[in-house]
């Protein structure tokens, strides 16, 4: 055998070695996502979105929530039927209103159960579909977001503050018309929040504190809306989260391009009484 020929063996295990591990990972995602349906009789769905890595240049790709997941999880919420429950994880920055709304009224009108599990976080668009779930079960350490909607660059809160703070006549033409559209887009967004919240049997009185305490921009867009602040809101929240949910998530790790940024003995610990000889050595 040439050396050409081992560079070319060696080129096409290359290509070859990433979509087998892509495969292996797949499976084994699959048989977590089945072992957990079985646990819990529920259909299992998963939106989690990490940096992906392109096979090839390995190149980092964000992603969010767009209307290719909202098809999905809507054809999954189609192919159940209405006496079984659904368990919906998600780990998101957000993304597209317009797919988070397609997301949470499907699971507004599936009849039985819907339990939504946050192991880190939901922002934004991914706080819409929490709200969505008769249960939202949260890390202890995990958290939601504001649902205030964001034009182009400014938050549409501050858009409408502008106006109310500065003569009408010192205001350029772009930023009245953006202050428009962020009244329309703050409304429909409360209005929003609030119909998904009553379509759950919220009282009426509880479902609009809720909607304007998410929608009308008290928090920056990044604020962390933890466990206890969420239950204070009146959420259904709790945090007695499955072990296997942590178990799937450990499949989704993104791979580093180097050396990781953090390690850790992947084993659980418990504190352990010293002998008599470590103790006289202290």
């Amino acid at each position: 055998m040439s050396l050409i020929d081992i560079v070319w063996i060696l080129v096409f295990i290359s290509f070859l070695t990433p979509a087998i591990q892509r495969r292996l990972l797949e499976s084994a995602r699959f048989r977590q996502i089945r072992k957990l349906e079985k646990n819990r009789q529920a259909r299992v769905i998963t939106m989690i979105h990490r940096q992906e890595r392109m096979s090839l240049l390995g190149i980092p790709i964000s992603r969010f929530i767009d209307i290719e997941d909202s098809e999905q999880i809507l054809r999954a919420i189609h192919l159940t039927p209405d006496d079984v429950p659904l368990d919906l994880i998600i780990h998101t920055p957000g993304g597209l209103v317009l797919a988070a709304e397609q997301i949470a009224h499907a699971l507004t009108r599936h009849p039985a159960k819907v339990t939504v599990f946050v192991p880190h976080y939901a922002m934004s668009g991914g706080t819409v579909i929490a709200l969505a779930a008769d249960e939202i079960v949260m890390d202890e350490n995990a958290v939601l977001g504001p649902v205030d909607p964001q034009l182009a660059e400014f938050p549409a809160a501050s858009l409408i503050e502008v106006t109310k703070i500065k003569p009408i006549g010192e205001i350029d033409d772009r930023t009245l018309i953006l202050a428009d559209i962020a009244k329309k887009a703050v409304n429909q967004v409360r209005d929003l929040l609030k119909e998904i919240t009553m379509a759950n049997g919220m009282p009426e009185d509880k479902a609009t504190k809720i909607a304007d305490t998410l929608s009308s921009g008290r928090w920056t867009h990044d604020y962390p809306i933890r466990v206890e602040q969420a239950k204070e809101l009146g959420l259904p929240v709790t945090d007695q989260m499955p072990p296997e949910i942590y178990a799937l998530m450990d499949l989704y790790r993104q791979p580093g391009q180097g050396r990781p940024s953090v390690q850790y003995i992947p084993v659980p610990y418990r504190r352990e009484v010293p002998r008599p000889d470590e103790r006289r050595e202290r």
